[in-house]
This record gives structure tokens, sequence and C-alpha cells, in this order.
């Protein structure tokens, strides 16, 4: 099954906005962001969940998409198209709403960012540096050795 996910980007001064999870959701931290519900577009989407996860306000006008996603989560058996949009500007002071996921906010620095940073939003943050709209995560090569571990019916899919 495929999931339609959004994130939200919002850089200031080299530094992008962060929300932290809480020790039971992995204490890492994450971009704000969420799943395309049936009824809604990208950027409603998101704008509805920046003001859910962080009680900020985005028009969806003022979202450029900048980056799409293809990702395998192998562990939970879960393919996602992500779409990244980035900001330019936002109304309200960034803090968590949910305090079952999010303990708290945090502008990080792009340049400089925490190990509990997930390796996705990394690669993601690597990609757009480069300029580039597209990727995939993980490798390919990495996607087909865990299947591989399952029986030979992934062979026809190798490289």
């Amino acid at each position: 099954m495929l999931i339609f996910a959004v994130r939200l980007i919002l850089e200031e001064n080299g530094k992008m906005l962060f929300l932290r999870q809480t020790k039971k959701n992995g204490g890492r931290y994450s971009l704000i962001g969420g799943n395309v519900e049936d009824n809604e577009f990208a950027r409603e989407a998101l704008a509805r969940e920046a003001h859910e996860e962080a009680r900020i306000h985005v028009e969806p006008a003022d979202m450029q998409l900048v980056h799409v996603l293809h990702r395998h989560k192998l562990k939970k058996d879960e393919t996602l198209l992500v779409l990244y949009f980035k900001a330019t500007k936002f109304y309200g002071e960034p803090e968590p709403q949910e305090p079952k996921k999010f303990m708290d906010v945090a502008w990080l620095p792009v340049a400089n960012l925490p190990d509990n940073v997930s390796k996705a939003t990394r690669h993601v943050i690597q990609r757009l540096s480069r300029g580039e709209i597209y990727s995939e995560f993980p490798p390919r090569s990495q996607v087909l050795a865990f299947w591989e571990q399952f029986g030979n019916r992934w062979s026809e899919f190798t490289d």
C-alpha cells in the first residue's frame, strides 16, 4: 500500500524548524508533517498538520514543492511518497501541540544537525542542497537485499 505524506521545511538564518518526538515515539527530531487524507490536497494537508502539530498557520499558497521522496520503510512494510514543501512565511510561535507525540520544538543548524535526526530526513536535506527534486530512500540495493531474505522471487528486480 502506498502512503501519501507531506513535510514542511521552514528555514531561517541557516536553521530549520524541527519537532522533537517524545521518548516513547523515538525521541528523534522530525519535520512537521503527516499523511494526506482522502479529501485533501497536499498543501491543505500540510497547513492542517502545521496547526495540529505546532500551532502555526501556513498558507497553502505560500508553500512551494521542493522535493519528492519515494521511500520504503522496510521493517514496517510501508511504501511512502512524501512531498516536501518549503514555506517562506508562517504565523504564530511554534510549540508542540500533541504532547503524546512531541515534547519540544527546535530551530537546528542545517550544517550541523544532531545525530537524532533521521537518516531519511538527512538524505532529503542533502539532496535539497544539491538542487535535486526527486530521490529514493533507502538505496535500491538495500531494498532488494532486504527482500531477498524472504525468497528468490525478488531476483527479477535486480539491476
